[in-house]
């Protein structure tokens, strides 16, 4: 049949299954927002406050689905503005195709207005992008763009497309989607070998990482735990891959893990690493990281084999397969000492809480409080500094798919997008942001979305006034010296949220808690809760960058 480009879009998106987009209308994309006008039966789009915004609701769709993620921006700066969001989505493997429009053909390559090679720009950031510059190949081109995105390590592709493009008629051709697959390229020797230094190891541990989510490999990953009786610690990215509750479950490894994880892989002689790469914020010192252990790597991409630290045996490909073939090959196995070992080490290497105050709340008990008040199905947001590492410490995650933070980017301002997008996907389940002060200003513009289309987001603001982990690495590390990092603005948040159409709240102090929560948490409106918090409270136990256990801090003088 005869469409023009726009629809053509509208049809191939409707082909891979997406039924809901977000972005932001400009002069490029016109024709585009033409044909999701007629669409709009058959697909949502909700419109952000800035393009970021828009970019970080995708991502946070698809982390919280599992499905690809769209954004769609206009040309020049409402492509650039959408750069942040990719790379996020890049950096945390995350599935997304960004739509972005362009200057017409004839105008390409002369300076333009709002003309900017975004393909070139964002080239690094991407799996893959394309120009297309005829009507012919665009449906090939999206399809082909979906196929990338969510084959083997998953993440963003762009497609950039000017603006005759999406204008100009042509014949479509319905397709079905072709299917995604991730075959294990290991060979049965390999699976062997593997199962080989597990039956030999006496202290093995698991480091898990954002990998399993991504392969829903959670119950094949704790199957395998089970059976070889092994204790798991996870990164950042891997919480609720595997439950919080479980005997088995160590807790985050790495900078701001616990004192549990930190000595299991000083003194362990196996980890079994699966779907995570060594980040320099688990393996700080890589010479020493796991001195005394051999390592086996679990992943879907090859690159990831021997790049940051040396590994004596991997397993390549789909990590549900991966496991299901694993499990096959492993014995059962008892480590009662081991894991007792483990245990204890929990128990010693316990932080010491600052004292309550009557003159501010304590961050951990406003995380257990919201804890109490959610379900394990609930959807948790961060934005990123303290309160993202406070959070991935305290609160007990128990299913995949509920915690949506920016983890290898680092992204301050990606939280209220990103709860846009998982309440957009999940209108039946709870979604709570936890954010603070310094990220929240970033990107508090969003709160337009969450009224417009009234997302019942509960925000919770840790607000200590400061940018709170700069200021704690210059408390630590640079003579207490607070350049830039102690701003005391005077934002008041409840007051800012009644302004955007949304109930504000506030805690300022932790008798205060409970009532408050409890009161926000009573009804399905949005809500902003500013809570006081010291600006003295710090995210401990803490590695210093490159270096151990043996060097950590759990105590600040």
């Amino acid at each position: 049949m005869k469409l023009n480009g726009s629809e053509i879009i509208a049809e191939c998106l409707l082909e891979q299954g997406v039924d809901t987009v977000f972005g932001y209308p400009g002069g490029a994309v016109l024709n585009i927002y033409d044909a999701l006008y007629k669409y709009s039966d058959r697909i949502t789009h909700i419109l952000s406050a800035h393009e970021q915004g828009a970019a970080h609701a995708a991502d946070g769709y698809a982390r919280t689905t599992g499905k690809c993620g769209v954004v769609i921006a206009t040309s020049g700066p409402g492509a650039t503005n959408l750069v942040t969001g990719i790379a996020t989505a890049y950096m945390d493997s995350v599935p997304m195709v960004a739509i972005t429009g362009n200057v017409t053909n004839d105008l390409l390559a002369r300076d333009s207005f709002q003309e900017v090679d975004i393909c070139g720009i964002s080239l690094p950031i991407t799996k893959h992008n394309f120009i297309v510059k005829d009507v012919k190949d665009l449906a090939n081109v999206i399809r082909k763009a979906f196929r990338i995105a969510m084959s083997g390590r998953k993440g963003p592709v762009l497609i950039d497309i000017p603006k005759d493009v999406t204008g100009a008629v042509y014949d479509y051709e319905p397709a079905k989607p072709e299917p995604v697959s991730n075959p294990v390229l290991s060979e049965k020797a390999d699976f062997e070998d593997a199962a080989r230094l597990i039956a030999e190891a006496k202290r093995p541990m698991i480091y898990m990482g954002g990998g399993v989510v991504s392969a829903d490999a959670e119950k094949e990953l704790l199957e395998f735990a089970e059976k070889i009786d092994c204790p798991v610690a996870t990164s950042v990215m891997g919480l609720g891959g595997f439950p919080s509750s479980h005997r088995l479950f160590m807790g985050t490894i790495g900078m701001h893990g616990g004192y549990e994880t930190g000595k299991a892989t000083d003194n362990c002689d196996l980890i079994i690493t699966i779907g995570a790469r060594f980040s320099d914020r688990v393996a700080g010192d890589r010479e020493k990281f796991g001195k005394d252990a051999k390592i086996i790597q679990l992943d879907i991409d090859r690159a990831e084999i021997n790049k940051n630290v040396k590994i004596d045996s991997y397993l390549l490909g789909d990590l549900k397969d991966t496991l299901k073939m694993l499990i096959d090959h492993v014995s059962r196995k008892d480590n009662n000492e081991w894991t007792s070992q483990v245990a204890e080490w929990g128990k010693k290497g316990a932080v010491t809480e600052t004292p309550r105050s009557d003159d501010y709340a304590h961050p951990y008990h406003i995380i257990e409080a919201v804890r109490a008040l959610t379900k394990d199905s609930d959807i948790i947001v961060t934005d990123v500094g303290q309160h993202q590492m406070w959070v991935s410490q305290k609160y007990r995650f128990e299913e995949p798919r509920t915690w949506c933070t920016s983890g290898g980017l680092g992204t301050m301002g990606y939280g209220l997008g990103a709860a846009v997008g998982s309440a957009v996907a999940h209108p039946d389940r709870r979604v709570v942001l936890f954010t603070g002060d310094g990220s929240f200003h970033m990107n508090l513009n969003e709160l337009v979305t969450v009224c417009s289309y009234d997302l019942p987001i509960k925000v919770i603001v840790l607000n200590n006034t400061v940018l709170g982990m700069v200021r704690q690495w210059q408390k630590l590390f640079y003579g207490r010296r607070f350049s830039q990092t102690d701003p005391h603005r005077k934002t008041d948040f409840a007051r800012l949220a009644d302004a955007f159409g949304v109930k504000g709240m506030r805690i300022h102090n932790d008798d205060d808690a409970e009532d408050v929560l409890k009161e926000a948490f009573a009804d399905n409106k949005p809500v902003v809760i500013d809570c006081r918090i010291s600006p003295d409270e710090n995210v401990l136990p803490m590695i210093p960058p490159g270096k151990t256990v043996d060097e950590m801090i759990t105590e600040m003088e």
